[in-house]
């Protein structure tokens, strides 16, 4: 029996996310936006400003009997470094924060498990909000599906490239079956 639920999480570029995430089994869809902010309906150029208080994030939405949420966690705490507070590599700024938006008890606890586990792997302690959520907001539409659509565009090739190729090795098993073309 399939189980829906959504998860939001931000790690650094909203594109990287959503590429790792987009070929694992058990996500449905996968929405790059914002949140955690105060702004209502915010652009992608008012939340690179800085004064929106919104994280690029990721919407999730997967099914529970396939994949956990702790499991998409440890998913997350792979493929970004929540060790740095407001950055990740050269994206600097609040926006670029690591951030779970839980959405209900449950999934907060499940993140703070998932925080106390992967604490051993990094060598620094680890910055990640985690914060109820209060409202999503989709991105633009070219944002969608970015690193899918622009594979050869030099932003996806030096970084998101290496981390869809990181996720893929290390949880390979978790991997959509490749479509035939």
């Amino acid at each position: 029996m399939s189980s829906s639920e959504t998860a939001v999480l931000g790690g650094g570029c909203f594109w990287c996310l959503e590429a790792v995430y987009n070929e694992l089994r058990g996500v449905s869809s996968v929405i790059s936006g914002y949140a955690g902010g105060s702004v209502p309906n915010p652009s992608y150029e008012q939340v690179c400003g800085g004064r929106t208080g919104h994280a690029e994030v990721v919407q999730l939405t997967f099914d529970s009997s396939e994949i956990s949420f702790r499991d998409i966690l440890d998913v997350f705490f792979t493929i970004h470094d929540p060790t740095t507070l407001n950055r990740q590599g050269n994206d600097v700024g609040e926006q670029y924060r690591s951030i779970i938006l839980y959405s209900s008890e449950e999934q907060e606890g499940v993140a703070q498990e998932a925080i106390a586990a992967a604490s051993a792997l990094w060598p620094r302690p680890i910055v990640t909000q985690v914060v109820p959520l209060e409202r999503f907001y989709p991105a633009e539409a070219y944002h969608q599906n970015y690193f899918e659509r622009n594979p050869y565009q030099p932003y996806c090739q030096i970084i998101i490239a290496p981390k869809v190729a990181k996720a893929r090795q290390k949880f390979l098993e978790r991997l959509k079956q490749p479509t035939a073309h």
